[in-house]
């Protein structure tokens, strides 16, 4: 073999060489911040990627999101993930407490094993800490660990976080409304009391009462608290204070709101109690004509 030929045959052999070493550096996976299935990229506010599994897509808010109270949550989960139309969502700080938490809303026929759009409002009191977590959590009306299941996703807290107010909302508990005899009263009687906190505003009787429009969650029915709330399609509209006299304006195209007069009554119970834990309301008015009524 000449000299020329010697050379470059040794100047193939170097560029096999450099080509196979640069090749096996090469990451299996070039985006490994992205892993497939479970996030997408993406985000504001500073976020990062869109949770995505098989039985849950969440849209908002994004990984490392900042957020601030009140929170809105989007996405879609499978009608497994849901019961009765709903699923707990919680906030939580860096020290695992829990700030505020609310039930996510299918947005539509949850009944079903094809994914269902979700929403939800939060409000959760000002954190301690700078990071935290939103928990998407399977509603598991049976208790049984092996049907439990969540997603949870880290954000960041704004600095903006709205001012809070405590309020009170009154469900119902039937065992708390029995005369002696054991005949259900349909009273005021079995109200129970449940805590909330929502954004400083001027409007605390609309705010209250959209927040018992919303029923009880997960864990407040483990105390046997009940409440036909959330009824499909029923918003509230409007709240007029005018010389003691309290007009509620509803939107109840099904007429989710009438029925028997037990029925009503207790509904009733629960919306005039947590109306009228602000000061000033001496009677309560409905609108539209017959509403709340048998």
């Amino acid at each position: 073999m000449t000299t020329r030929g010697t050379i470059l045959v040794v100047i193939i052999l170097a560029l096999i060489s450099i080509g196979a070493y640069f090749a096996l550096r090469s990451p299996a996976n070039p985006n490994p911040g992205n892993t497939a299935g479970n996030t997408d990229n993406g985000g504001d506010n500073g976020g990062g990627g869109s949770i995505n599994n098989e039985n849950i897509r969440i849209t908002s808010p994004k990984v490392n999101d900042t957020i601030g109270s009140p929170v809105t949550v989007t996405g879609e989960a499978k009608g497994t993930w849901y019961f009765e139309a709903s699923f707990p969502v919680k906030i939580l700080d860096a020290n695992g407490k829990v700030l505020g938490q609310g039930p996510a809303q299918a947005q539509g026929d949850w009944m079903t094993t094809n994914f269902v759009p979700f929403t939800a409002t939060i409000n959760f009191t000002t954190p301690t800490t700078s990071t935290g977590t939103v928990v998407f959590e399977k509603d598991n009306p049976s208790g049984l660990p092996e049907n439990a299941d969540e997603v949870r996703v880290p954000v960041k807290f704004g600095s903006g976080s709205t001012s809070t107010r405590s309020i009170k909302l009154y469900f119902y508990n039937e065992s708390k409304d029995k005369d002696a005899s054991g005949n259900v009263l349909c009273s005021a009687q079995g109200l129970v009391v449940v805590n909330r906190t929502t954004p400083l505003t001027n409007s605390p009787i609309q705010d209250a009462i959209k927040e018992l429009l919303k029923g009880p969650s997960v864990s407040e029915k483990t105390g046997g608290t009940t409440s036909e709330f959330p009824l499909s399609g029923v918003t509230l509209t409007g709240a007029n204070l005018s010389s003691g006299v309290l007009t509620l304006s509803f939107n109840d195209p099904q007429h989710k709101l009438n029925g028997g007069s037990c029925r009503v009554n207790v509904l009733r119970a629960q919306v005039e109690a947590t109306a009228k834990q602000f000061g000033g309301v001496n009677s309560i008015r409905y609108q539209p004509a017959g509403t709340l009524e048998p």
